[in-house]
């Protein structure tokens, strides 16, 4: 079964504010950049997916992106995380067949395509299902049957909303790097343990030479 992944980033300028405590400012977009570069490089080398859709109003992300082949659908309602989501899986249904469609984070730097294409085929004997974060409070992915509506209710506490909207939560081992996101400090460290892709790699190096 091939996956269609959709893909949500906010403006660039806005992103990763709980890290903070790690980077300032100037710093946050581009590692967030450099974490959805990764995340969608490692997702279009999956054996499972066949596409990956990003969302998003931010420009210079769009451009990025797409260089690495993702297709890129604006986030027109402009309504937070979830009507992103939504829109786009209406979207990409609107233009391709109604495949299997599923929700990531575009926060997994680590993300490795054998430990996706586990989840993914696992993901496809359900109508709805989702994996939670390495916290066991959030959900990195959600995915849809052909025909299924997605219903996203990412944010915090999300994991606990998608068990109790339907949706089966996939117990897996060995799946980490789908797993790890990054909101805090704490996040990239265990990120950096499993090993990152090269743009965070490179962005994370920057950070670091800053801080000496």
């Amino acid at each position: 079964m091939q996956w269609t992944l959709v893909v949500p980033l906010k403006p660039l300028a806005e992103a990763k504010s709980r890290l903070a405590d790690t980077a300032d400012d100037a710093v946050r977009p581009g590692l967030a950049l450099a974490f959805a570069q990764d995340t969608v490089a490692a997702a279009l080398a999956c054996r499972a997916v066949r596409e990956v859709v990003v969302v998003t109003g931010d420009a210079l992300a769009g451009r990025e992106l797409a260089a690495l082949g993702a297709h890129i659908v604006s986030d027109e309602p402009g309504g937070g995380l979830n009507a992103a989501l939504a829109h786009a899986a209406v979207a990409v249904r609107a233009f391709r067949d109604a495949g299997p469609v599923a929700a990531l984070n575009a926060d997994l730097p680590a993300l490795r395509p054998a430990e996706l294409a586990r989840v993914l085929d696992r993901a496809a004997a359900f109508p709805r299902a989702f994996l939670s974060d390495a916290a066991a409070v959030g959900t990195t992915l959600l995915s849809a049957a052909p025909n299924e509506e997605l219903s996203p209710s990412f944010g915090p506490g999300s994991r606990a909303r998608h068990r109790a909207f339907g949706a089966v939560e996939l117990c897996l081992d060995a799946v980490d790097s789908v797993r790890q996101d990054v909101d805090t400090g704490d996040d990239l460290r265990a990120a950096l343990a499993l090993g990152v892709g090269p743009r965070t790699a490179a962005a994370t190096a920057r950070l670091l030479v800053a801080e000496q």
